[in-house]
């Protein structure tokens, strides 16, 4: 028998769904959703097409006490929607900052689900963060209109490599003092 270890990490309650830390049953639904090219191209980690084995290893990097990255699940199951549809994330940074991370399954798009997410975790403020970072490709403005509705203030350009598209692609970078 093999148990699992705990994860303190809490959980973010919003009207809509929860935040909640990731469980190995989640993998399916991360497979399914990450796997999708469209998701893919708007992140910088997740590769396209997916090697089998990598959900797994994200996930289980996700359990781990000592990680550098607090990765919630966006869960509406309590108020009887999808258990999963999209994920956000936190990595830790120097100097009592992180850097928010988030992608959101398509068939969830244009309902409001990352603006929520995103507020939830900055008035949550779980790591009891000073400062926040976020960063959107530049062919995303979606992404970028999320952050600015959550006042993220844009801080300027820069570039960032895209793992899906094999390049180093212009982006947006913002900031929210907390």
């Amino acid at each position: 028998m093999k148990l699992d270890q705990i994860v303190v990490q809490p959980v973010v309650e919003t009207e809509r769904f929860d935040l909640r830390p990731l469980r190995r049953s989640d993998l399916g639904l991360i497979e399914l959703y990450a796997g999708d090219p469209r998701v893919a191209r708007m992140t910088t980690s997740i590769p396209h097409p997916l090697p089998p084995g990598t959900i797994e290893a994200f996930i289980a990097r996700s359990l781990t006490e000592n990680r550098a990255e607090d990765v919630w699940a966006m869960d509406a199951s309590r108020t009887g929607g999808s258990e999963m549809m999209g994920l956000i994330s936190l990595v830790r940074l120097d100097r009592n900052q992180s850097e928010v991370g988030y992608w959101v399954a398509p068939v969830f798009w244009n309902t409001g689900l990352a603006s929520e997410a995103v507020a939830a975790l900055v008035q949550a403020n779980p790591l009891g963060n000073a400062t926040m970072f976020a960063s959107v490709f530049q062919d995303n403005p979606a992404s970028a209109q999320v952050l600015t509705h959550c006042g993220f203030k844009y801080l300027g350009d820069a570039e960032s490599y895209c793992l899906s598209r094999n390049a180093t692609l212009p982006t947006w970078t913002y900031s929210r003092k907390l």
